[in-house]
């Protein structure tokens, strides 16, 4: 369970035409295992971003958290995709509709090895992403409103502003880093984040049958 925060890379509300962030809640059936298979029957039009998630020590009941309290209530991050799916034809989306549509969220994936916020550079953090080796995407941390742990803050203060605070626990997706690619059945995708490490999932070929 958890929370995640979208359109947080000025590449990817390019993309969209938006200009401001967005919203949805995780759970538990969207989570997907580091190197497990996703079947075409579950998706339409899927996309894939690659993200710096964050597990939650503490709860952030307070809209008017600092950045210091968020990086307090981290427990740990660890690299992530998420799967990212609309409903409406070729992605033609405005902000009403990504957030109508739980931010447009699908599924998600978070890699296997936690690391504690000290022991990577949240912002500065590169990050590669490949389709069957090839690069297909790549960013930084900064392209996530300037941090991970800013978008962080903004989800956390939006969700207590709402009366749906984040609590000990809870996953935080906390944004692209770089922008989303379209999926392609029957690849494998892999995320590295340069000292959070790697996160991989397939996706099955599709069938005629």
């Amino acid at each position: 369970m958890g929370c995640k925060i979208g359109l947080t890379s000025v590449a990817v509300q390019k993309q969209l035409g938006v200009d401001q962030p967005d919203y949805g809640v995780l759970l538990d059936d969207m989570a997907v295992p580091d190197g497990g298979e996703v079947r075409p029957g579950r998706l339409i039009q899927p996309k894939a971003e690659a993200e710096v998630a964050f597990v939650l020590g503490r709860d952030l009941t307070d809209e008017h958290i600092t950045v210091a309290d968020m990086i307090r209530a981290v427990e740990f991050a660890l690299p992530a995709i998420e799967i990212v799916d609309s409903r409406i034809v070729d992605w033609r989306i405005s902000i009403v509709d990504t957030i109508a549509d739980n931010a447009s969220s699908a599924l998600y994936v978070l890699g296997s090895s936690p690391r504690k916020l000290d022991a990577f550079d949240v912002s500065g953090c590169e990050m590669t992403f490949e389709a069957d080796g090839q690069k297909v995407s790549s960013g930084a941390g900064h392209a996530c409103l300037g941090s991970p742990i800013s978008a962080a803050l903004w989800l956390a203060r939006t969700m207590a502003r709402m009366g749906r605070p984040l609590k000990a626990g809870d996953t935080i997706l906390s944004g692209a880093l770089g922008p989303m690619v379209r999926v392609e059945w029957g690849r494998r995708m892999e995320a590295h984040i340069a000292g959070l490490g790697s996160v991989r999932v397939s996706f099955a070929a599709e069938t005629n049958s």
